[in-house]
């Protein structure tokens, strides 16, 4: 089998695995087709169905890396899987281009159903892209406005917390790593030219180089309504899109935890109105 065919049948294969669902498509009850339509992939990946059903009968020519990072987005590869979708069109690997700014369905649904835990959705350049209404009463309830998380902290008026210091480490840490990974991103550049122009304290750190993985941490955070909150601080990493969703909580029984509490209760009752 040639890698044309082999290529083929990779994007078969991974169209058959998805359903509308995946891609923020509505479900159809009677649909009958094992998976998305090649209409569906093609729309997703702004190329023509004519286009796109060749690449499934191996009967187009070579794609170039746009297309492929298009098909990559919409499959939801992992680096891996994007490597290997390369090889088989037998076009040279290049960065990729941006991270990934969407949230999957089923992520952005966990986030609703934990209501009295304050979670978020972070990208690799530290835009929270997904919240719920307890995570925006935690951090200030500007996250709308305010979504970049190291823009607050370097060039903002952040909460105060315990764990400021350490803080910076790990968004600088993270940073590095997304400079290497999207060095033709124009968002990241723009905001490590704003961090690097406004705040000596970035510029510091970023020379030292930190390395820092993700993991549980405890903080005091000072709210302006709850007062002090102790809260723990866990990361579930969503890899095949370089993403962070981080739980805040609080040990039951404390008045942090009950300040939570008060919090979401105001949070659901705003969303209500």
């Amino acid at each position: 089998m040639t890698d044309r065919q082999e290529l083929a049948r990779f994007l078969r294969g991974q169209r058959e695995k998805l359903v509308p669902a995946d891609v923020g498509l509505p479900g159809e009850p009677s649909r009958r087709t094992l998976g998305l339509r090649r209409e569906e992939v093609a729309e997703l990946a702004h190329m023509s169905v004519d286009y796109y059903a060749r690449l499934e009968q191996a009967r187009a020519p070579r794609p170039s890396p746009r297309v492929l990072d298009a098909l990559t987005g919409v499959f939801r590869l992992d680096p891996a899987e994007r490597s290997h979708l390369f090889r088989l069109a037998g076009t040279q690997l290049t960065p990729l281009a941006a991270p990934v700014r969407t949230v999957r369905p089923h992520v952005e649904a966990l986030l609703e159903r934990i209501p009295d835990t304050a979670a978020i959705v972070t990208d690799a350049t530290y835009d929270v892209i997904a919240w719920n209404p307890l995570a925006d009463a935690v951090l200030g309830g500007d996250l709308d406005t305010r979504p970049n998380l190291a823009r607050r902290r370097f060039l903002g008026r952040p909460l105060e917390s315990s764990g400021a210091e350490e803080s910076a480490h790990i968004l600088v840490s993270r940073l590095r790593r997304a400079a290497d990974r999207y060095p033709y991103d124009p968002g990241l550049a723009r905001l490590l030219a704003e961090l690097r122009a406004g705040s000596e304290e970035f510029t510091q750190i970023w020379e030292t180089d930190p390395v820092h993985a993700p993991g549980h941490r405890s903080k005091t955070l000072i709210h302006p309504e709850a007062g002090r909150l102790r809260v723990s601080c866990d990361v579930l990493t969503v890899p095949h899109d370089d993403q962070q969703v981080v739980f805040m909580t609080a040990d039951p029984g404390t008045s942090s935890a009950r300040a939570l509490r008060q919090l979401a209760a105001a949070g659901r009752e705003f969303s209500a109105r």
